[in-house]
């Protein structure tokens, strides 16, 4: 097993993968990575919620990494990557059980008509079928209260909130009434892969009016003028999210996490992996 330091030897052992670099963080904040043959480990603490492991490379080469590891960073990391190869891994390994599935979602820079904001300022009085078309606003610091009350009303499981580290920004539509209706984080920035996470819209105020879309345009249109990409994760069952998202771009990986199974039977942590993209009340 051998250790990697920097960010470049990273981007070599893993191909450039997203995923396994947005994890990395830039190899900050306690985060490390190591590779072994042609396997690939990331783990990083409290990555938007939990600590985690991101893993691909063969499952013979991973197994033995993957146990290394873990003796490193003891057992509440729970490994992630696509599903495929995490079935494969918990199929081999008496010790890890599958959690829940998801999806990441990408889109680059580069080679996509460029992302239309409508403005990038200021408030939305309406939506589709009627109105003005909304529009997407960073949230000043005095709006971060209103902004925890949505997430807290309609999206209480989210791991990004204004109230808790990890997020860099947030975007937010306002209607004609001034409510705050829509919200996206800019969250857990990799120095080349930013992510989106939190998303969240009213359900009477905010639904079917396109303001989640709004605010997730101004959000990926600031993510990709500093990042070569930006990247979500979605729900595996949230179709209309993932179709939100196709529109805006993005490409669909299907994902899988897994636990460390204990002797008691009982999961590591706290039940299945979710992810923490999805728009919950588009």
């Amino acid at each position: 097993m051998f250790e990697l330091t920097a960010e470049g030897q990273l981007r070599t052992a893993a191909d450039d993968d997203a995923l396994l670099l947005w994890a990395a963080q830039g190899l900050t904040g306690g985060a490390r990575a190591w590779t072994s043959g042609r396997a690939v480990a990331v783990a990083s603490p409290a990555l938007s919620g939990r600590d985690r492991i991101a893993v691909r490379g063969p499952v013979a080469e991973l197994l033995p990494l993957l146990d290394e590891v873990t003796a490193l960073v003891g057992p509440s990391y729970r490994p992630f990557g696509d599903a495929d190869l995490l079935a494969e891994l918990c199929a081999r390994h008496d010790g890890l059980e599958a959690l829940g599935r998801f999806g990441w979602m990408q889109r680059t820079a580069t080679g996509l008509p460029p992302l239309d904001t409508g403005g990038g300022s200021g408030a939305g009085s309406g939506g589709r079928g009627g109105g003005e078309r909304p529009v997407a606003h960073w949230l000043a610091s005095d709006e971060l209260d209103e902004a925890a009350d949505l997430i807290d009303r309609h999206f209480p499981t989210s791991h990004a909130h204004p109230h808790r580290p990890g997020v860099r920004a947030w975007a937010g539509v306002r209607d004609g009434a001034g409510r705050l209706t829509a919200l996206v984080a800019d969250a857990w920035p990799a120095p080349t892969v930013g992510l989106l996470a939190g998303v969240v819209s009213d359900p009477v105020h905010g639904r079917g009016r396109g303001h989640a879309e709004a605010a997730c345009r101004l959000a990926l249109a600031g993510i990709l003028e500093r990042s070569p990409r930006a990247a979500l994760m979605v729900d595996a069952w949230n179709e209309p999210a993932i179709g939100l998202y196709r529109r805006l771009g993005l490409d669909h990986r299907q994902l899988a996490a897994a636990a460390q199974r204990r002797a008691d039977g009982a999961d590591e942590a706290d039940g299945a992996d979710r992810a923490d993209g999805a728009v919950r009340n588009r």
